[in-house]
């Protein structure tokens, strides 16, 4: 069809081809994310079979020390190791494609890349050979296996699970190897494509293995590895809900003899070695129950596991109370708080304005620093609530001097003192004050001269001159005391007291 002559309905149509090229190209989110879920899923099938192909040369190696077994061992053991090494080349080198395709795919240092890039693949495998390259290593590690052994050849070539054939297209006909698997195909999928190559390798690896060790005898699996298996029906309830709490033994035996208490009672294990207990949650707020599970290991000894569960009892939603005249936030010491939330905390958010607040769930602890107000927003399950809160200093501390903050004191008491202190009194906070400095005036009677002493911190040293003259009807004054909180800012102590000495 011929251009339209008119520029404006050329640029529409340029326009509309442009925005048909790039919605051809864009790869959805779920297409990603499915490629990416069918990967682990790839890959946790190859760790599996890493571990059972595992079992099977530990069994080998076994039997090469086993009188009974080890002349058909010193045969076939070197098949299986051989086998591993064909296996591990192939699986290594797959691996070292996934990295040049995710370096060609923009590979950054925090391992991120474009998933949804086209053209990655393409030019790795398609303009850079790499797709034949990779095709010739299959079909030269299917024909390695099957020469191991004069037998696998009939018993395994036609079901060998690594196979090159060309790709079936959805037109019709078939696609080679390379166009099939790689051509135009967004990063994420291509690193599919390869660990279902790596898979079809473990698969080969397993087989061969295991016909290897059928020749010899069956596998004898033995549990060494136990683990104490706890879990709990959920982590935050309502009051009146029920929390179900299983706990067991990993790789269950009956020889395990698991005994297994929750809470300090014990709780009888069923059929597949499971104890389960029920109960109603009761109260609000963190919850803790210590599970202990005690189990015989295969050498005979005891080993127990203790674990402690943890779950939230959340409050009914639609009623608070607030002390409006004590809502306080200290300035200096920790202000620890308790927030109720009506859902569960991984659907509630707090944050703070005037201060700064720390740890998690419903145990919180806020510290603030200037004179003023705060604010805490609780949302939960998107809907917040604010709470305010007024921010004060300590009260001033009382100065004392031994047992009493002034009056009449025996004179023998008062010469003993070796500080003057500042104790906050009635405060519901633990909080220390230091005495910085200070003046001290001593009248002693039949002497007018009033002697004065300046301090410089809570000691008396400074003063045990005038200190020893001191008599009954003497009297001491404390002056200008200035004290230092856990605020870090001074203070001076107004109406410091006086003492008369008896």
């Amino acid at each position: 069809m011929a251009l339209p002559r008119e520029p404006r309905q050329k640029m529409i149509n340029i326009m509309y081809l442009v925005l048909t090229a790039i919605l051809a190209l864009n790869v959805s989110a779920e297409v990603i994310e499915a490629f990416k879920t069918v990967d682990k899923s790839l890959q946790g099938s190859n760790a599996n079979l890493t571990t059972a192909n595992a079992v099977l040369y530990k069994s080998l190696d076994d039997k090469m020390k086993d009188d009974q077994y080890k002349a058909q061992a010193a045969i076939w053991q070197p098949k299986a190791v051989l086998s591993k090494q064909h296996s591990d080349e192939v699986i290594k080198y797959i691996e070292d494609l996934k990295l040049q395709l995710m370096q060609a795919a923009g590979l950054k240092e925090d391992g991120s890349f474009k998933e949804d890039n086209l053209d990655a693949s393409t030019r790795l495998f398609e303009t850079g050979g790499k797709g034949d390259e990779l095709k010739a290593k299959l079909e030269d590690y299917k024909k390695k296996m099957l020469a191991i052994d004069s037998s696998f050849p009939a018993r395994f070539s036609t079901n060998f699970p690594v196979n090159t054939d060309p790709v079936p297209s959805k037109e019709g006909g078939t696609k080679n190897f390379t166009t099939g698997y790689f051509h135009m195909t967004p990063t994420v999928a291509a690193l599919t494509m390869l660990s279902k190559f790596q898979n079809n390798v473990k698969n080969a690896e397993n087989t061969i293995s295991s016909y290897i060790h059928s020749k010899i005898g069956a596998v004898e699996f033995v549990y060494d590895q136990f683990a104490a298996v706890v879990g709990q029906s959920s982590n935050y309830v309502m009051p009146g809900e029920k929390v179900t709490i299983t706990a067991g033994v990993g790789a269950y035996s009956t020889a395990a003899q698991p005994q297994i208490t929750i809470g300090g009672a014990p709780v009888p294990v069923n059929a597949d070695g499971v104890a389960i207990k029920e109960f109603n949650a009761d109260g609000g707020g963190e919850r803790s129950i210590p599970v202990n599970v005690t189990y015989t290991k295969p050498d005979g000894t005891k080993e127990t596991k203790t674990f402690p569960i943890k779950y939230t009892v959340g409050t009914p939603g639609g009623a608070a109370v607030m002390l409006d005249k004590m809502n306080v936030f200290y300035i200096g010491v920790d202000n620890p708080i308790t927030i109720g939330s009506p859902t569960g905390w991984d659907k509630t958010t707090v944050s703070i304005t005037g201060g700064t607040i720390s740890g998690t769930g419903s145990k919180r602890v806020v510290k603030v620093s200037a004179i003023g107000a705060a604010s805490i927003t609780v949302t939960a399950d998107g809907k917040p609530s604010k709470f305010d809160f007024r921010i004060k200093r300590i009260p001033d501390p009382i100065i004392k001097v031994g047992p009493s903050s002034g009056g009449r004191m025996q004179a023998v008491v008062f010469r003993s003192q070796q500080f003057v202190r500042a104790d906050l009194e009635n405060f519901d906070f633990e909080a220390k004050f230091s005495v910085t400095g200070g003046t001290v005036y001593f009248m002693n009677p039949g002497d007018r001269n009033v002697k004065q002493i300046s301090l410089t911190s809570g000691s008396l040293a400074g003063a045990a001159e005038y200190m020893r003259t001191l008599a009954p009807g003497s009297t001491v004054i404390f002056d200008n005391i200035r004290v230092v909180g856990p605020d870090g800012q001074p203070r001076t102590i107004q109406n410091p007291p006086g003492f008369s000495l008896f």
